[in-house]
Order: structure tokens, then C-alpha cells, then sequence
């Protein structure tokens, strides 16, 4: 599995397993350059494609989702905000599902380990979970963000206001993300690749599989962020409009996490429509959808506010 078309590469072995602003940067880019990224599977190679469910009994929480970087972007400083273009995956021919014990939104009612290994075919459109039953195919990378400005190292596990572990499944190729940047530099990393997922990611893992990412960056000057962003080109849920402009919330709480995605909508509108707060209220309420996109990455959980294309005009 492999991109090639990119300005640069960065294995695997550039990881780490936590965000903290003090790591050396595995790369230093110009903005406009593209990066093939190699990711690491999810468990940090815990799991492998001959793994059995009791390997998930022993699984170190400490190992998993290792992404790789970071990458620091010149000309990128507090304030700013990171623009990441999503342009390509390379898929590997394998992946895992896993129960595991004390994860997930049911943990109290799925106490026992439980695993499905994956054979995955590169470029096919879906996998075969079961006879008769085939889940499309659509990558992405759950783990994805900069580093915070506070002093670490923090844990991988939960999202944050920087990215992080955002389990948004509409991050796919085509997409850009806007991230608020915390440092100088940015210091963004990425991993924890999905071949497929459903909103809220319930039982606490997709299909993980390693893969390779390719990314392009770019710094904006023209959008303030407290939270991540992002474009992407697939339908709307409420319309069915291709494109929408997305706003998140990231917090312990869903309706905190609502009420954030909902404030930077409003903000958003403001931006690009000229609305006063109020009118942006109103017209958030009667063409934006909120969706839930994670809800057992403890302990915060992600809320979209999705504005589909076509409603504002101006």
C-alpha cells in the first residue's frame, strides 16, 4: 500500500502515544506541501490479523492510537487556524472490530471480549461482516489534530478542542479540516485509520486498519476557530445537497458539546452571511442538523452542526 505522489513521507516509526507540544517534530513543512503519512493500527499492533479475542483481555490502553509526527508547519502560530485537505488513502488488505471488556457506550452490558479480524480488498467498494451482510468502505482518520498549548504529555484517547481522537467518519478524502492551532508550528499528527464507521462509533472501535494518508496543509488567516471544522463535499443529512460546512463541539457533556457545535455555527454565519447572532440562532434552527459523531471516548464526546451548501448564497 502506497500514495507516491506526495512532497514527503513519514513512517510509521515516527509515533508517539501522546500529545504534548515538547516532542521534536519529525518534519518541518512549508504550508501548500502534501505528506504521505504511514499509520500504525489502533491497538499499536496488539491486534494482528491472527489475533484471537483473548488478546483483547491484555490489551495496554497505554499503546493504542498511535499516530504519527508531528509535523510542524512554518508560518503556523496561536491564533491561526490549520488547514488540513484530506486527499487519499491507501488501504491495507485486513482490519479489526473488537468488544472490549470496560469499553464503549454498553460496557456494563458487554463484558466479554469479543473480535472480528477483517479481509479487507483494496479499492473494492465493501466488506463482508457476515453471509449477506456488507458494510461500505469509506477511510478516514479517527485521530487527528495539533498539539495543545498547555504542557504535557496529554492522553491520545479523548478529543479535544485541538482534534484529537474526533471519530468523525465524514473525514474522508475530498474533506478539509480546520483545526485551531495551540503552538508554534502547529505540531499536527494523525492515525488511527478506520476503513468504515458509524456516527457515534458505539461499541468503542470501526474497522481499524493500518493505511497510509495523504495530506496537504495550509495556515488560515481568515477564520477564528475554538473548536475543529470542517468541508466536506458528502450530502447533508436534512437535504441531500452535496457539501456542507460543518462546526463541531467537544466536551464531557452532549448537550455542552451541542450547545459548542451550535455557538460556532452561529459564529460561522455571522462570517460568511453577515447575520446578526440572533438571525444566525433562528436560521441554525431551521437548516442546521446536529449529529452526534463520538460518544465513548471517555471523557468528552463530539457533536457536529452541519449547514448544508446552498443556503447561503452570499
Amino acid at each position: 500500500m502506497s500514495i507516491g505522489s506526495c512532497d514527503h513521507t513519514i513512517h510509521g516509526a515516527h509515533h508517539h502515544n501522546a500529545w504534548d507540544n515538547a516532542l521534536t517534530p519529525a518534519l518541518e513543512v512549508e504550508p501548500g506541501v502534501s505528506i504521505e503519512f504511514e499509520v500504525i493500527d489502533a491497538s499499536g499492533g496488539q491486534v494482528d490479523r491472527h489475533a484471537s479475542a483473548e488478546a483483547l483481555v491484555a490489551i495496554d490502553f497505554a499503546r493504542v492510537n498511535p499516530v504519527t509526527g508531528p509535523v510542524f508547519v512554518r508560518g503556523a502560530r496561536p491564533g491561526d487556524v490549520l488547514e488540513v485537505e484530506v486527499l487519499e488513502f491507501a488501504m491495507s488488505d485486513w482490519g479489526w472490530t473488537a468488544i472490549i471488556p470496560g469499553f464503549g457506550l454498553l460496557a456494563d452490558q458487554f463484558p466479554e471480549p469479543w473480535l472480528k479480524i477483517w479481509d479487507l480488498e483494496p479499492g473494492a467498494p465493501r466488506a463482508r461482516f457476515d453471509d449477506g451482510i456488507e458494510i461500505p468502505v469509506a477511510p478516514f482518520p479517527g485521530t487527528i489534530g495539533v498539539a495543545p498549548p498547555e504542557a504535557g504529555p496529554h492522553s491520545i484517547v479523548p478529543p479535544r478542542a485541538w482534534g484529537g481522537n474526533l471519530d468523525i467518519k465524514h473525514l474522508r478524502a475530498g474533506t478539509k479540516l480546520y483545526l485551531p492551532v495551540g503552538v508554534e508550528g502547529a505540531l499536527f499528527s494523525v492515525g488511527d485509520t478506520h476503513a468504515a464507521q458509524g456516527d457515534g462509533e458505539v461499541c468503542g472501535t470501526a474497522i481499524e486498519s493500518p493505511m497510509r494518508v495523504a495530506l496537504r496543509f495550509r495556515v488560515r488567516r481568515d477564520m477564528k476557530l475554538a473548536r475543529p471544522a470542517f468541508e466536506t463535499t458528502r450530502a447533508a443529512p436534512s437535504t441531500g445537497v452535496e457539501g456542507a460546512f460543518v462546526t463541531t463541539g467537544v466536551a464531557d457533556d452532549l448537550m455542552v458539546a451541542a450547545r459548542q457545535a451550535t455557538l460556532g455555527m452561529i459564529d460561522h454565519l455571522g462570517r460568511v452571511a453577515g447575520l446578526d447572532a440572533a438571525s444566525a440562532y433562528a436560521l441554525a434552527s431551521v437548516a442546521v442538523d446536529l449529529r452526534i459523531h463520538e460518544v465513548v471516548d471517555v471523557p468528552n464526546w463530539v457533536v457536529g452542526a452541519w449547514l448544508p451548501n446552498g443556503i447561503v448564497q452570499r
